[in-house]
């Protein structure tokens, strides 16, 4: 049975809301469409794309192009054309002309996919199946406007592809080549199966939501749809005993894979890459679109997805103010804002996420500005390549589909609201060689992965202030790490949440420590160089066409147009010369220099390069040198691979004569050079430079960014210097990084710093955190440290000077660091000798020197209490802080915990039995079961567990190794996972408030 046109109206959208049905129920709209901002975005976005589509016209066939699927912008057309507001201004073409190319497009690769009886695309599933999908819902929309062939045609390609992908079963798809989801056993290990899984179930999800009630084939595709997406995100092997129900089984007897690292983060292409991590939603999305638009109840699998709040959570500790989260190992997604929209959309207007429609918001108010910077009307650039558009423009699509559906949308939560949520630190573990943290006032990460080691810091949030592809403070690193520590600090186990890391590389020993202001302190070999992204993109924030530095010498403002990328105008008084050269300096990114175009302009404005004898230090095979000077502006220069980390690549033309040069034109790739010089010679043998880009100045100690943020050097070679797009530092003993814009960066700069130690041990008191990074391989033992402020206690012994400063004692590991938080403060001032022990975030002892009493105040938190000793009298305080006690010993507090979403049905938090709060607790369920992740393998001495009420229920504790073979705690064991199963359980019966592990 041929389903009728879904027109996308008032009566249409009444019949999809009943019929969506669940925890994805849309609700009905009112009379009048309520106002949806972001809905009216993406429907301005998509009309002004469509001038995009124009371009792709084909005459030759009669339908837009098929490269690279081009002809999947229908989808964008059929929803313009099915809604109301069309304006042929903004869209560059009548409707009438539009709805008549759409037609033809579809009636023309309706009949010939390979499943229609063609030969030219489709079955495949990497990744025609895709296309398909936008095609055939595209199809949907305009059901009643197409002939009778043409559906049929859509009918073949729906029911099969989706036989096609059942009748593979579990195996791989020979005609899709190396692309595989890797049998049922997913790979979490470099290339995670996630984006592949989720194909296969895509594949079959328009086959499904369309087929006709009580239709039997469909009844087996559900089975393997609910597979294959269950599957995508996979289960942890701790995790795989979960026994939520999801679609009418259970997960534990469905999911096999285990696609995510157990700290819930995606590997794809050997590096963490967050979009890869969003194809869980992408993929529901697709899907999702076809069940709401054949007015079908969604699978329950598209809203309860194993793991999917884990994942969320991750990519939200990644999160920009731009919506996009950070991108900390690959560049080839970066700023692809157009792809970046259907996760969001989905997570927000489909599940429901108030978060999540936090970003999707944030990143549709900077799409039009995206959109209009060159090249013009495109949804992906910068690092996206032009064939990622008509998957953009149909993503965005079915986003504006879920504001219709829905009808009301979800409300946002504010942006500090959404930052405090995703805040906090994590290690991801050696595995995946990354240290994060999120903070209320920015990002920052260490990344110590072989062939990505990195620091990143993006202070603000600020998705274009510094371009996190290029290296910050570390310098590139052409080799893996020597020696790596890492350590995330998190408020519930430590008392703060922070990261330290330190490395010792090819360059040196260099530290990084991140603090829950936003601050970073950096301490190694230098110069240490940010890069900053300062582009004219009007209506994004920042982006003004200058950057303005001020420093203890002044202010100055660079322009921008020269280090920024896109085309750089430079000229220069007139000079003699036959050969020219670009010399680089830095580049933006990974990926070296490429130019699309060198011009030498002569006095009469006339490129003497074009065609000219073109030489260069490195040029990669596809991309020859000749390139720059051939006039064509779609091919490019690129350097060799291995020379891509060589900062002084250079290109040089022989114009053939000698000639007067007044400046040269350099058109540039995605990969730009920030710094560079421009050198003529007339013998091509002895060069002189005749301009240098961009130009430089000279701060002094510290440095404002923009308003935007700060940096201090601490006993520099020299002052920092600021260009239009780079900010560089010379070696210095400590830089202080600062997020907060209303930090005083000349005080931060003058103070006093703390001292003490061998030279290798750098320290900093930024933001009243005292962080140590001990850059040698020797462990540091009761090291005295001298402070000059007095009226911040640290954990540890503190004695008051005699100048009021303080002498600590402190430790640290070989090549490591630490982060410890202001436990109490002083007001008043206590006598030299003055003595004060602190064990913990709650107890502290103080000891009246040898003749003088004490009479001071001591605050934590909110408590206060008044301290008076005589002379050598000694106490011992205990201040009722809120919060559990700091740093603890217990191996399980603060730990991952399973069962992970969904939680079986009566279940509460697991999370909640180890997170030191007393007045939490965990409720089992019926014969509930949980396991704590302690990490790593660890010797279990004991286990306590402690229950709301005085009765205990009857408990079985068990422990692992490897998360899945489990045997009754006992004696001092290796462990890893500890799990307590409550049998019987029921409501009323007590409930477990803490889990207790201690060994070492």
């Amino acid at each position: 049975m041929l389903k009728s046109a879904i027109m996308v109206t008032r009566r249409a959208l009444l019949a999809l809301a009943g019929a969506a049905g669940g925890a994805a129920t849309l609700p009905t709209p009112a009379a009048a469409r309520v106002a949806d901002a972001v809905a009216d975005d993406y429907h301005r976005l998509l009309l002004v794309h469509t001038r995009w589509v124009r371009e792709q016209w084909d005459p030759a066939i009669g339908a837009y192009r098929a490269a690279d699927f081009r002809f999947a912008a229908v989808l964008g057309n059929a929803v313009l054309l099915t809604t109301d507001g069309y304006d042929a201004e903004l869209a560059g073409v009548d409707a009438a002309t539009l709805r008549r190319q759409t037609l033809a497009t579809i009636s023309r690769f309706a009949a010939t996919n390979r499943l229609a009886g063609g030969s030219e695309w489709g079955q495949r599933l990497f990744w025609d199946s895709t296309f398909e999908l936008y095609m055939v819902l595209a199809a949907r929309l305009l059901w009643s406007e197409l002939d009778d062939t043409t559906r049929a045609h859509v009918e073949a390609i729906t029911r099969g592809q989706a036989a096609y992908a059942y009748g593979l079963g579990t195996g791989d798809d020979p005609l899709s080549g190396g692309w595989t989801p890797n049998g049922s056993t997913g790979g979490y290990r470099g290339d995670t199966k996630l984006e592949e899984m989720g194909v296969y179930a895509q594949a079959i999800a328009p086959g499904l939501a369309w087929a006709p009630d009580g239709d039997a084939e469909a009844a087996r595709w559900r089975e393997r749809f609910d597979f294959w997406a269950s599957n995508a995100s996979g289960l942890p092997a701790a995790d795989r005993a979960n026994p939520a129900i999801v679609d009418g089984r259970a997960v534990s007897s469905r999911n096999v894979a285990h696609n995510l690292h157990d700290t819930f983060v995606v590997e794809n292409h050997e590096s963490a890459n967050p979009h890869y991590q969003a194809e869980l939603w992408r993929t529901a999305g697709r899907a999702a679109a076809h069940f709401l638009a054949a007015g079908r109840a969604l699978p329950q699998v598209l809203t309860r997805q194993p793991n999917g709040r884990e994942l969320w959570a991750t990519l939200r500790l990644l999160a920009s103010d731009a919506g996009e989260p950070v991108m900390p190992m690959v560049a080839d997604r970066y700023h692809l804002y157009g792809r970046d929209v259907l996760p969001l959309a989905f997570l927000a207007q489909v599940q429901g996420d108030r978060h999540a429609a936090r970003a999707e918001a944030d990143l549709a108010a900077r799409l039009m500005p995206y959109l209009k910077y060159a090249p013009e009307n495109r949804l992906t650039k910068f690092s996206g390549e032009e064939k990622y558009e008509p998957e953009a423009r149909a993503e965005l699509a079915i986003a504006y589909l879920f504001h219709r559906w829905r009808g009301r949308p979800v409300r946002p939560v504010p942006a500090s609201e959404f930052f405090a949520a995703a805040a906090g630190a994590r290690d991801f573990g050696a595995a995946v060689g990354m240290t994060v943290q999120q903070s209320t006032a920015g990002f920052a990460a260490a990344v110590t992965k072989p062939g990505f080691v990195n620091f990143l810091w993006q202070p603000g949030h600020d998705n274009w202030l510094i371009d996190t592809r290029s290296p910050a403070f570390l310098p590139a690193q052409t080799s893996a790490p020597v020696r790596q520590w890492t350590a995330a600090y998190t408020a519930t186990r430590d008392g703060v949440d922070a990261t330290a890391t330190v490395l010792q590389t090819a360059a040196g020993w260099a530290g990084y420590a991140t603090l829950p202001t936003g601050t970073v302190v950096y301490a190694g070999p230098g110069p240490s160089a940010l890069t900053l992204f300062n582009l004219s993109m009007p209506g994004m924030p920042g982006l003004d066409g200058s950057r303005t530095f001020t420093g203890a010498n002044g202010a100055v403002t660079s322009p921008s147009g020269l280090g920024d990328g896109g085309t750089d105008e430079i000229t220069f008084a007139a000079r003699s010369a036959r050969h020219v050269r670009f010399l680089g300096r830095s580049a933006a990114n990974q990926y070296g220099y490429s130019l699309f175009e060198f011009e030498a302009l002569d006095t009469a404005g006339v490129n003497r390069a074009l065609g000219g004898a073109v030489t260069a230090s490195s040029a990669d095979s596809s991309y020859p040198a000749v390139n720059a000077v051939d006039g064509n502006a779609g091919t490019r220069w690129a350097v060799a691979r291995a020379e891509r980390d060589r900062a002084d690549s250079w290109l040089a033309v022989d114009l053939g004569a000698t000639v007067e040069l007044t400046g040269v034109r350099l058109r540039w790739e995605a990969a730009y050079a920030t710094s560079y010089t421009v050198q003529t010679s007339t013998d091509g043998t002895s060069w002189t430079t005749a301009a240098s880009a961009p130009a430089t100045a000279a701060l002094g100690t510290w440095a404002d960014i923009d308003g935007r943020a700060g940096l201090v050097a601490h006993d520099a070679d020299g002052p920092i210097t600021a260009a239009a797009t780079t900010v560089t530092v010379p070696p210095a003993a400590l830089i202080e990084g600062y997020a907060r814009t209303d930090t005083d960066l000349a005080a931060a700069a003058r103070r006093r710093m703390p001292t003490g130690g061998p030279a290798a041990l750098r320290l900093s008191d930024a933001d009243g955190f005292l962080t140590l990074l001990n850059l040698s391989p020797t462990a540091l033992d009761d090291v005295v440290l001298t402070l000059a402020r007095g009226n911040r206690l640290y954990r540890g012994v503190s004695v008051v000077r005699a100048d009021g400063g303080l002498d600590v004692t402190v430790s640290v590991p070989a090549g490591g660091g630490a982060v410890e938080p202001t436990r109490f403060t002083v007001t008043g001032r206590a006598p030299a000798g003055t003595r004060f022990a602190v064990s913990d975030s709650h107890h502290v002892t103080v000891t009246a020197p040898e003749r003088k009493a004490v009479d001071v105040r001591l605050a934590a938190g909110r408590r206060r209490l008044r301290v008076r000793l005589p002379a050598r009298a000694s106490r011992t305080y205990a201040v009722p802080v809120e919060g559990p006690v700091t740093p603890t010993a217990d191996l399980a507090r603060g730990r991952t915990t399973f069962p992970t979403s969904p939680l079986p049905a009566g279940m509460g938090e697991p999370s909640r039995a180890v997170d030191g709060n007393p007045r939490t607790a965990w409720r089992p369920g019926p014969n509930g079961r949980m396991v704590v992740d302690l990490g790593a393998a660890r010797t279990v001495q004991t286990v306590e567990l402690t229950w709301t009420g005085h009765a205990r229920p009857h408990a079985v504790v068990e422990i692992s190794v490897d998360g899945a073979t489990y045997t009754p705690a006992g004696a001092p064991t290796t462990a890893r996972y500890v799990a307590v199963t409550v049998p019987g359980w029921h409501y009323g019966r007590p409930e477990l408030v803490e889990i207790a592990v201690t060994g070492r």
